[in-house]
């Protein structure tokens, strides 16, 4: 009888799934998508149908329609649709205060993107112009020396001469000597 029992065992699938016992498969649909109609949204929400129907004519809330015209809500509407009765019956608010929030929340988000856009614009115009700073100071060093004989004022690379430029002028042709005598 031990051995029906291992055969019975071994008889269920590989995939670890028991025969008779329902599976539940999850799938990952993007919060906008309208996949809900609208019952079953209104029940997700704990509202009527009609309060829905509603709200669209407010300009609450706008569901997706289906080619036939069906309205499809996505989970951000059923989340939307659950701070607006947030908003009227624990917040007192009516349906106009409700639209007037909503405006000043969009124009809140609105902002808020251009602020982000500005920081991101500056960031690029700080970073260029280290850049440019870091080339001007680049030339300057090409352009500036420190004098070989131990003085602490920086003189051009121009105007700047060897230490041992009299040494080796003084041996040569006197008509070529500067006006000042070096």
């Amino acid at each position: 009888m031990a051995s029906s029992r291992e055969n019975r065992a071994d008889a269920r699938p590989v995939s670890g799934r028991v025969p008779g016992v329902p599976t539940v498969a999850r799938v990952q649909v993007e919060t906008s998508r309208g996949v809900f109609m609208i019952s079953v949204a209104a029940e997700l929400a704990n509202m009527h149908p009609q309060t829905l129907r509603v709200y669209e004519a407010r300009g609450l809330i706008e569901p997706k329609r289906s080619p036939k015209g069906t309205r499809l809500y996505s989970q951000d509407d059923v989340e939307k649709l659950r701070r607006i009765q947030e908003m009227t019956s624990d917040l007192g608010l009516n349906l106009a205060g409700v639209e007037r929030v909503l405006a000043l929340e969009a124009e809140v988000d609105e902002m808020h993107a251009k602020i982000e856009d500005l920081e991101v614009k500056a960031l690029h115009a700080q970073v260029q112009l280290a850049e440019e700073l870091e080339q001007v100071r680049r030339s300057f060093r090409a352009e500036l020396t420190v004098p070989y004989r131990g003085g602490q004022e920086i003189v051009r690379a121009a105007d700047a001469h060897s230490p041992f430029w009299r040494a080796t002028r003084a041996t040569k042709n006197p008509a070529e000597r500067r006006p000042d005598g070096s």
